[in-house]
């Protein structure tokens, strides 16, 4: 749920005031000058836009240490807080469930809470994979992620159960000491806290924690804007040579950000260079989709890092000294080679593999016939994975837009284009929707559309595998005819 423009507007007015500034010429409190908040409804939603032209590696902004909500902090401002926490009888808890507590304890403060302005900007809900439900859980239908939010959900229970002592010894709301109210939590640790040094639970950041994510890989290299940038402030005039020095002291530092001891603040810098009205986006690392969906609650159409792995046989993996991680198929549908390397030596007869070892880990192909085997071995696997699936990425794509239409349960829904397994599918939503007593939420809508859409990109890149592996035999197949002519 978005928060109100004049929350957002009192958030701004609450950093601006306790040193939070995104420019080095304003003095410590200054917001405006490099950043602003807006709406990028196709790329995230809320997040924060170039204020002005941004140059790769610019200081963009910097949040003192003592702004930071870290439990150190927490404690620091709460004598009760403190207590109870540091009680022998709470020493299991992991730092995460502290940090947990200590925030749904500011929470039930309210407005006397120092960090008002920002708590009241966080989300009211979020998609993680722990707040799927049974019906959003099956939608994923890969085992592989229906595990995955499994295993979040359990994991969930039994941290809130840990904690409840705890938070019982606080006296928190009863609102507050629900299964719900850590769900979010949790949540709010999970997908925007950040890094830092001297506490694995990490800290949330008042307005950094605006920016959205761009995956790593999406940019251009830093030298090849680097070199541009050079070139452009060489060629302009020598007064550009200040500029150029600003800017390789500038390379050295973090393109996206981290606390820096010598200035005591958590600073952000441009990964990339950016125009005024731009969105600037930070890169949190690199993530598959159903990593982000675990820890972020989102997922990317196009993400360079995802990946699908599909299921070798034991003597597959005992033929390479691969490990197992390495051996999956790219966002783009091509065999890492990794996995390419193994099956070539698993398709050489047990007798040669010694001989030709050293090919296969140079990545270079033994034959024209032992690589249409693997390739057509390959798009079989991925011919046999979309088949065991309730629906075809055609249907999944229908689905989508189907969702996407659905504004209210009592609307009427035009369905003639959609299988019958979605058709069912879309009932069950409903019904569960309606078991839940959820008709003026459509929460759970979002999670099983993003179930729908982890899953469609996971069979588009099994789709796209299968097209470059039958594109890739073909070639070969009329190449080794050629030759033998």
């Amino acid at each position: 749920m978005e928060q109100g423009q004049g929350d957002l507007e009192r958030l701004l007015k609450w950093a601006a005031e306790i040193g939070i500034s995104d420019s080095t010429c304003c003095g410590d409190s200054c917001l405006g000058h490099s950043l602003a908040v807006s709406y990028f409804p196709s790329a995230g939603g809320r997040g924060l836009g170039a204020a002005r032209d941004l140059r790769e590696g610019e200081l963009l902004l910097k949040v003192p240490k003592s702004v930071l909500m870290t439990k150190e902090i927490l404690l620091l401002k709460d004598e009760k807080l403190s207590l109870s926490v540091n009680d022998y009888a709470h020493h299991s808890l992991s730092p995460t469930q502290i940090l947990a507590v200590c925030l749904l304890y500011e929470m039930g403060k309210g407005k006397i809470s120092w960090w008002h302005p920002y708590l009241m900007n966080l989300p009211r809900s979020y998609d993680i994979l722990a707040t799927f439900g049974e019906f959003e859980k099956q939608a994923l239908q890969v085992d592989d992620a229906i595990w995955a939010a499994e295993k979040a959900t359990l994991k969930a229970e039994y941290e809130w159960k840990e904690a409840n002592a705890l938070m019982k010894q606080l006296k928190l709301k009863p609102q507050l000491l629900t299964f719900k109210a850590w769900l979010w939590a949790t949540a709010t640790i999970s997908s925007r806290t950040l890094h830092i040094p001297w506490d694995a639970a990490g800290c949330l950041c008042p307005v950094g924690d605006l920016f959205n994510y761009s995956a790593p890989g999406e940019e251009p290299s830093r030298c090849e804007s680097m070199e541009h940038t050079m070139h452009d402030l060489v060629n302009e005039d020598t007064s550009g040579m200040a500029d150029m020095e600003q800017l390789v002291s500038d390379s050295r530092r973090l393109t996206d950000g981290g606390f820096e001891k010598d200035v005591d603040a958590y600073c952000f810098y441009a990964k990339k260079s950016y125009k005024e009205g731009e969105q600037v986006l930070l890169s949190y690392g690199t993530y598959t989709n159903l990593e982000l969906l675990e820890h972020y609650g989102f997922l990317l159409n196009e993400n360079p890092n995802d990946k699908v792995f599909i299921p070798l046989e034991p003597e597959i993996y005992s033929s390479c000294s691969w490990p197992k991680e390495s051996l999956f198929i790219h966002q783009n549908g091509k065999p890492s080679f990794a996995l390419l390397s193994t099956l070539r030596l698993w398709a050489t007869p047990q007798n040669q593999r010694r001989s030709v070892g050293h090919l296969v880990y140079s990545g270079l192909q033994l034959s024209i016939q032992n690589e249409m085997f693997i390739l057509r071995w390959i798009s079989k696997k991925c011919t046999t994975i979309l088949k065991n699936l309730p629906t075809s990425f055609e249907d999944d794509s229908l689905l989508l837009s189907a969702i996407d239409k659905i504004q209210n349960l009592d609307a009427p829904l035009e369905l003639n284009n959609v299988s019958s397994t979605c058709r069912d599918e879309i009932c069950a939503f409903k019904a569960n929707i309606l078991q839940k007593g959820e008709r003026s939420s459509m929460e759970s809508k979002e999670r099983w559309r993003l179930a729908v859409e982890w899953r469609l990109s996971y069979k588009k890149i099994l789709v796209d595998c299968i097209s470059y592996c039958d594109e890739i035999v073909s070639s070969l197949f009329h190449q080794n005819n050629s030759s033998q002519k």
